[in-house]
């Protein structure tokens, strides 16, 4: 009995759970960006993915009884596509404005319905094609400020939506047949062996001094809950809706983060930036709820009519 009410549960707060993910996604993006400054990129994914890994393995270590063949492959398949994303995103973010990299990141609210199709045969329905361009565009009105120029970090950034894309169907594909939890354990592993190896290649030297307080403070906060917590709350919220969906909520990434910007970063919100929340808003209402609401009350107000 105990084993059919959890998935109920967890079933029930997925929504909730995604929206979290966002949250604290949100608020990780001016320790990142601060992070980022201080350590290179291969050795900050390192520490970060290596401490993330460690740290779920010995949580859910009586679990590891179900690992087998192909759980390994999709975790590290998982692991792979998360460890790709977020290089380019890193390396794009260092040569681009904070608003195009998240803006161009968020791409994969568009992709995701249609790389799904493209593995699954489940074709998208209208309302994830309106939920997904209404998202984009609010996403638009939010991160850009009239800088429309294109450069290298624009092209490097808008590669890693697109891995993000292949992130979020992968981790609908397996998950659906494996211990979710057992996958994140391993998808975090091996995206550390990558940074790690990445590491031995490219040699990054580190700043002497690097590690103050302030950094220490900083990973251990990436480390544990923008990606033990966040991407643990991802891959939970995923197993129980579609891919589209998901990724319309993870959109809300980009507004939580403008919001901890405005708070912590003294930035100032302007009139399209709350045109943009509207249209993110509203492509997550019609994402979850596909508008049957509104659809009842016209069938409500006809019957009335009939009357």
């Amino acid at each position: 009995m105990e084993n059919k009410k959890k998935p109920d549960f967890l079933a029930r707060i997925s929504t909730v759970l995604i929206i979290l993910t966002t949250i604290i996604w949100g608020s990780s993006f001016v320790v990142m960006k601060n992070s980022v400054d201080v350590l290179p990129t291969f050795w900050l994914l390192a520490i970060r993915f290596s401490v993330s890994a460690v740290v779920l393995a010995l949580i859910f270590i009586k679990r590891w009884k179900y690992l087998n063949r192909r759980c390994l492959i999709g975790g590290s398949v998982m692991g792979l596509f998360l460890f790709l994303a977020y290089v380019f995103q890193t390396f794009g973010v260092e040569r681009t404005t904070a608003g195009k990299n998240a803006f161009l990141t968020a791409i994969y609210c568009v992709v995701v319905p249609f790389l799904y199709w493209a593995i699954s045969r489940i074709r998208p329905d209208r309302y994830n094609i309106l939920a997904a361009a209404l998202c984009i565009v609010g996403i638009g009105l939010v991160s850009l400020n009239g800088d429309f120029s294109v450069n290298l970090g624009d092209v490097l950034t808008l590669i890693g939506g697109f891995f993000f894309s292949a992130h979020i169907v992968s981790v609908n594909r397996y998950a659906q047949e494996h211990d979710i939890f057992l996958l994140t354990v391993i998808q975090f592993a091996s995206a550390a062996v990558f940074s790690w190896l990445s590491v031995l290649v490219t040699r990054p030297p580190i700043p002497e001094g690097a590690f103050t307080p302030g950094l220490i403070t900083s990973l251990a906060y990436l480390s544990l809950l923008a990606t033990c917590g966040a991407f643990l709350f991802q891959n939970i919220g995923q197993k129980y809706m579609p891919p589209a969906t998901a990724a319309v909520l993870l959109c809300l990434e980009a507004p939580f983060g403008v919001i901890f910007s405005i708070i912590f970063a003294e930035e100032r919100p302007t009139p399209a930036m709350f045109l943009g929340f509207a249209l993110i808003l509203a492509a997550v209402i019609c994402s979850e709820t596909k508008f049957s609401f509104l659809r009842k009350k016209t069938q409500a107000g006809k019957d009335l009519a009939k009357r």
